[in-house]
């Protein structure tokens, strides 16, 4: 891990990793920025919740994805694969609706739609991805295939 922050708003990823999907954005903390003073506050919250915050550990045995979800249920979550080796995973936390008789003092916890996509590499066995979610954690598991050593042949040597 660097221990320089980066220049592109302080994110984790690595611009060298083939298999991270994740783009530079130039409007990314746009809404959240000085210029921001004309922008509602219903669009500032939505934006809040667009980029999940996902972990990505590769054991000997296989692929490990983890995404902080709090308050989301399993069914409001969706893990998919795309054509191309893509893992998609995405949902919606819904905002409160205002009752008539209640008073919001402040409003901090992010509702909106977020989607993060990585390539899986080639060694990744897609038809045995499993995901769980436990205490408003995902954790999704791809199986990694067994790397095929070569055989190694000894020749005798004449003479």
């Amino acid at each position: 891990m660097s221990l320089i922050p980066s220049i592109f708003g302080g994110r984790r990823t690595n611009v060298f990793d083939p298999f991270s999907l994740d783009v530079w954005d130039p409007f990314d903390g746009f809404f959240t920025s000085a210029l921001a003073n004309n922008v509602p506050s219903s669009a500032r919250e939505k934006s809040a919740f667009a980029n999940a915050r996902m972990d990505w550990k590769e054991t000997p045995e296989a692929h490990v994805f983890k995404a902080d979800l709090p308050g989301l249920k399993k069914e409001e979550v969706k893990v998919e694969v795309e054509e191309g080796r893509i893992l998609q995973i995405s949902g919606e936390r819904s905002k409160e609706q205002e009752e008539k008789n209640e008073k919001w003092h402040r409003v901090e916890r992010s509702s909106g739609k977020f989607l993060r996509r990585f390539r899986l590499p080639e060694n990744a066995k897609m038809d045995q991805i499993k995901a769980s979610m436990e205490n408003g954690v995902l954790t999704v598991t791809v199986p990694k295939e067994e790397e095929k050593k070569p055989e190694v042949k000894a020749i005798e040597i004449s003479g």
